[in-house]
Order: C-alpha cells, then sequence, then structure tokens
C-alpha cells in the first residue's frame, strides 16, 4: 500500500489528532487513516477487519512460537 508524508502541519493540529486517537483508542495513523476515509466518502476498514483479513491470510500455514523465540533471544 502506498504510503503519504504530510509535512509542516501546525502543532496544534498534530495534538487535535493525537487527543482524538487516544479517546478513539487507535494510534494516530489509523485515526488519519480514518479521517480521510471518511472525509473521501469511502468506507473505513477497521483494524479488526484488517487483522481478521491478515489471520485469514495467513491460515493453513506453520507459524513460528513467537514467545519461545522472545525466551531464546533474551537467554543470549
Amino acid at each position: 500500500m502506498p504510503d503519504v508524508l504530510v509535512r509542516d502541519l501546525d502543532a496544534a493540529v498534530i495534538e487535535t489528532l493525537r487527543k482524538r486517537a487516544v479517546e478513539n483508542g487507535r494510534s494516530m495513523q489509523a485515526e488519519v487513516r480514518l479521517l480521510i476515509s471518511e472525509r473521501l466518502g469511502r468506507k473505513a476498514v477497521s483494524d479488526a477487519v484488517v487483522a481478521r483479513r491478515i489471520k485469514k491470510a495467513l491460515s493453513g500455514r506453520s507459524h513460528s512460537d513467537s514467545a519461545k523465540l522472545l525466551r531464546e533471544d533474551r537467554s543470549r
């Protein structure tokens, strides 16, 4: 998915985005995505929907136990 970089936003705008994201339990990036999608009249996709899509795409594959890998890495 392409990225968009927005430079020189006013500090008050950034603070408003941060507060709004916290209030809605989202990251600032997710909040900005939602705001842009809503403004452009497109249906925003929730984080839960994205997570389900990823889980479905990865189903049926063998995955390592990440907790085990973290323990091994920390014991070095």
